[in-house]
């Protein structure tokens, strides 16, 4: 009785092992992958953090303005490089200028906020959120991954938590400038992911 228990038991170990060896390992993401993922949460965090910086330039008046400018700037011209790896030359130039005039627009919005000058104010912000629904359209005719609808819904949260990130800090509410900025990290990470995942899922060779 227990030469048989013990012949079952190691048919029965030898059919576990045999099992797990044919059954598929899952893969994890691939280097390139990972890497394009981190450059760009990077190329992002940095367009939130310079944007934040620029924000708290302009509400207290600081001299570094003009630099931080040139800074936040370069970022657009960042990630449109970025993106003409992928989509061209041609389709980089015309993300960078769209992002270059989503911050330009950015900058007056706050200047006229800052002055309380209520119509000015109304019009940069249909400005804003213009040129956020032209990015959006943008990148859904580059990848069919970026639904024009979740790109439309990705932009106006990033442009609404910044704009609520800009009115505490005009207002010295710092606490609250502070508490939304984490969401607009949060946010910003979530649409990167977004962009990163639909690059990897059109050129899946490259991956």
């Amino acid at each position: 009785m227990n030469r048989l228990l013990s012949f079952t038991l190691g048919i029965f170990a030898l059919c576990v092992v045999s099992c797990a060896a044919k059954a598929p390992v899952a893969q994890g993401p691939s280097e390139k992958a990972v890497a394009l993922h981190e450059a760009m949460d990077k190329l992002w965090v940095e367009h939130v953090a310079y944007t934040r910086l620029f924000i708290v330039d302009a509400a207290a008046g600081l001299p570094e303005q003009d630099a931080t400018t040139q800074r936040l700037l370069k970022n657009q011209d960042d990630i449109g490089a970025a993106v003409a790896s992928y989509y061209g030359a041609d389709a980089g130039a015309k993300l960078t200028t769209l992002l270059r005039e989503h911050i330009t627009t950015a900058a007056q919005l706050v200047a006229a906020a800052k002055a309380n000058e209520t119509a000015k104010v109304e019009d940069a912000k249909t400005r804003w959120f213009a040129n956020a629904d032209q990015i959006a359209a943008f990148l859904a005719g580059a990848n069919p991954k970026w639904p024009e609808a979740d790109m439309k819904r990705m932009m106006n949260e990033h442009l609404t938590l910044t704009s609520d990130e800009a009115t505490a800090q005009l207002q010295g509410n710092y606490e609250a400038s502070i508490e939304t900025f984490d969401k607009v990290q949060t946010q910003i990470l979530t649409m990167a992911d977004m962009l990163s995942d639909g690059i990897i899922a059109q050129f899946p060779d490259k991956f």
